[in-house]
């Protein structure tokens, strides 16, 4: 089982294979602000609902 199926927060690759975009892609959205992360521990995670809503995509 996939556990970024059903998980809050997704690292880079993760979000990049959720919203079928290339990792440098989610890479520039973070450097420009556009999609929010937060620091969980020495990581950098991206909120799923967010990460959704930047790409029009229905929670």
């Amino acid at each position: 089982m996939n556990r970024s199926q059903d998980s809050l927060a997704l690292t880079m690759k993760d979000a990049a294979k959720l919203v079928g975009v290339d990792y440098r892609t989610i890479k520039r959205g973070i450097e420009s602000g556009t999609i929010p992360t937060v620091q969980l521990g020495p990581r950098r995670m991206i909120p799923r609902v967010p990460l959704l809503r930047v790409f029009g995509i229905n929670a």
